[in-house]
């Protein structure tokens, strides 16, 4: 076992009688009913609560600010410092907790499907719930990998284990903190599981620029000629439901690397929002929910145990992980070529986007750089409606880099490649939330296919008067008037003030980049 990182007292911990090493699925499932920390569904699945945090806690998320990371971070509200000393009381009191566990539980895998730019973890659970879900979310070895695996980086999860903010440092009783010194990520407070999925992530972004390679917050999929697109956006906007397409082969569902010889998936597994899931609307996702996957914060029928997918009691973030090989066409090992398409995705609240656009290099380098959304109710903790906002990079909570270094990369790639971008609003049309409607899923799926088979290359367009964005005219199996927002609005006025106020959104939050090219502010927003 690799020594980076560790200290006399994980060592320890890892040795100890109580370590439970790289438990089977059904063995990780008995614990789990053994030990009540979920039941079993009809589906086969573990479903588990998180208690109070049913969604990511971004105010509590820290990275140590030491000498690899002093002049690397982009340091504010979304990359907050902490202290090594704060982090090495704090990893010694969470170590020694784990210790008097009667078990803990331990797996070994990786994060990066690309073996030249993989990276050995290992995670460490007090719930084997959590255990579970990261053998679902990340790589697991092959026997043969297991024998030569030495873990870089490791994440310690101790959700009962509650900080003291006076003493320790941190803002709440919750934590999430990194160390790049000692590799390692430091969990306790909160009984969510993403936590730990995105922490990985965001210590891949920080390392695979090292590498030359563009760290992504998207999905993937490729087609059976060998195409490969990509889907960025937030939580709730669509990335995975799009790329699970059963006419495509799926390489992902959220992170991504792009390298100089083309995608691959950070990830073993999927994450999926599962709130009003049906067989109907998403039949891969539906039929991916079977033994050794988890529900977190589903309802589920007291008699039948079916889960209640349409419950949003608990919360409206319900997620199910499962494993990648629970979709039936995917890629294995999951890794492609270049992308031909690249796809914004955006909850538009406003209601004022129009459902598709092409975009020019500058529109894509501006809506990059924007990642204009709305927060979706639950994803985060008190987002209880939805909330327009700016995630740099479509990723901004996972970003540890100043958001140029990814900008950069992406606009260097379409140009190497020639790949054709476009901005797809999942949000609302005619009228904003709350008066207008959620587009209907069956013409977003249309719209982008016809993206993806290159129907949309050369057809005819009409520019948006506000956002100087080329609005297709024609789209197969979407009638036309949905393609224009003002068409879908009962008062133009209406639309005009509410879009309006929005690009007035789009130029004040622009603001903040100081080091932008001209042509990209000037050109790739909006007209206004």
């Amino acid at each position: 076992m690799n020594s980076v990182g560790m200290s006399s007292e994980l060592t320890k911990l890892l040795q100890g009688d109580n370590m439970r090493v790289q438990l089977s699925v059904p063995q990780l499932v008995e614990k789990v009913l053994n030990r009540e920390e979920g039941i079993l569904t009809a589906t086969g699945a573990v479903r588990a609560e998180t208690g109070k945090y049913t969604g990511r806690s971004p105010q509590d998320k820290f990275i140590v600010e030491d000498r690899s990371t002093k002049d690397k971070i982009d340091w504010g509200s979304v990359n907050q410092p902490i202290s090594p000393e704060a982090f090495e009381k704090l990893y010694d009191k969470v170590v020694d907790y784990l210790q008097e566990k009667d078990e803990v539980f331990l797996f070994k895998g990786f994060a990066g499907a690309d073996k030249k730019h993989q990276l050995p973890i290992q995670v460490i659970n007090e719930y084997a719930w959590h255990n579970l879900f990261a053998q679902q979310l990340f790589i697991t070895p092959t026997n043969e990998e297991l024998n030569d695996h030495q873990s870089e980086f490791t994440v310690i999860s101790a959700p009962n284990f509650k900080a003291d903010p006076a003493i320790d440092g941190t803002n709440s009783e919750t934590f999430i903190i990194i160390s790049f010194e000692r590799r390692t990520v430091l969990i306790g407070g909160t009984e969510y599981a993403g936590e730990m999925k995105k922490s990985i992530f965001s210590v891949m972004n920080f390392l695979l620029p090292e590498q030359d390679v563009l760290s992504m917050h998207c999905s993937a999929n490729v087609g059976f000629e060998g195409d490969v697109a990509l889907f960025f956006g937030l939580s709730g906007t669509g990335k995975t439901t799009l790329s699970a397409d059963p006419n495509r082969r799926l390489i992902g569902d959220d992170e991504h690397g792009w390298s100089s010889t083309g995608v691959f998936n950070i990830e073993g597994g999927c994450y999926a929002k599962c709130i009003g899931l049906s067989r109907e609307k998403e039949p891969q996702i539906y039929d991916a929910i079977r033994f050794g996957s988890v529900l977190e914060n589903v309802m589920v029928d007291e008699d039948t145990r079916l889960p209640i997918y349409e419950d949003n009691t608990l919360t409206e973030n319900t997620r199910a992980a499962y494993s990648i090989d629970a979709i039936d066409n995917i890629v294995m090992p999951s890794i492609a070529g270049h992308p031909t398409t690249i796809i914004f995705l955006t909850a538009d609240a406003f209601g004022v986007l129009p459902p598709i656009s092409k975009l020019s290099k500058e529109q894509a380098m501006y809506h990059f750089l924007s990642g204009y959304t709305s927060k979706l109710a639950g994803t985060e903790r008190g987002v209880t409606s939805p909330e327009a906002t700016f995630s740099t990079c479509f990723g901004s909570p996972f970003l540890p880099l100043p958001a140029q270094v990814y900008a950069e990369m992406l606009g260097q790639k379409i140009d190497e490649h020639e790949v054709q971008v476009y901005l797809v609003n999942t949000g609302w049309t005619g009228g904003e939330y709350g008066v207008g409607n959620r587009m209907k899923l069956k013409y977003t799926r249309s719209m982008v296919q016809a993206a993806l088979e290159g129907e949309l290359t050369n057809v005819e367009t009409i520019q948006d008067d506000i956002f100087g964005l080329s609005i297709p005219l024609h789209v197969p199996g979407v009638p036309d008037e949905v393609l224009q927002p003002v068409k879908t609005w009962n008062d133009s006025s209406a639309y005009e003030q509410k879009a309006k106020e929005l690009a007035t959104k789009f130029k004040d939050n622009f603001k903040k980049f100081k080091n932008v090219a001209e042509e990209i502010e000037k050109s790739g927003g909006p007209v206004l």
